[in-house]
């Protein structure tokens, strides 16, 4: 079963119901419990860092998801859910995150429309069972008005151009993260879905 973290943040249905039509169980989880019963964990998310962080920490929810990554459980962050794996975040206040990878999450610039809603081209950099039957160049659904700055190269798999080079996929070890939405990125999207629950059988 896919656990998909309930934090209070974004449409968590449609996330659900996009493994279910790629034919995987998913459900929606609140507690401390469920995150240790899942087989894999999903943390999606539209919303404000600090918000999330908060509830996450006030739920205990959040030393259990990342004892539960130390422990090796498969793991996808979805938009804002991506985001919180940095270090800080600074939107309205700088607050800090998981802390699984290194950077920030920093405004959009300016000369380009704020927020960045729409399709987007994916480059990829590096192969990944995450992106198995995505080709270069195809289409992504994204919705932020922050992104992820001054991380490690390394981990960045997929990138996309708004103005600005925005990482789009980032993996390290049993952690995949997207900032794009895979529920809202049509076949695309739901490859993506298909291929983490793919996966899940072996973690």
């Amino acid at each position: 079963m896919i656990g998909i973290i309930d934090y209070g943040m974004g449409n968590l249905r449609s996330v659900e119901k996009a493994f279910e039509y790629v034919g995987y169980e998913a459900k929606i989880i609140k507690d401390v419990d469920s995150v240790k019963e899942a087989h894999a964990l999903v943390l999606p998310g539209v919303g404000a860092f600090p918000d999330a962080m908060d509830t996450l920490i006030k739920t205990s929810m959040l030393e259990e998801i990342k004892r539960q990554i130390d422990k090796g459980k498969l793991f996808l962050g979805i938009c804002l859910g991506m985001q919180l794996l940095f270090e800080k975040g600074f939107e309205i206040e700088e607050t800090e995150g998981f802390k699984i990878f290194k950077g920030q999450v920093i405004e959009l610039p300016k000369h380009n429309k704020i927020p960045h809603m729409g399709w987007n081209s994916l480059e990829i950099k590096k192969e990944t069972p995450l992106l198995k039957g995505v080709e270069n160049g195809d289409y992504a659904y994204f919705v932020h008005s922050y992104y992820v700055a001054n991380n490690e190269e390394k981990y960045v798999y997929a990138v996309t151009d708004y103005g600005v080079q925005i990482p789009a996929v980032i993996i390290k070890d049993n952690v995949f993260s997207c900032q794009f939405h895979p529920e809202k990125s049509g076949k695309v999207g739901l490859k993506i879905l298909k291929n983490f629950g793919e996966m899940a059988k072996w973690f």
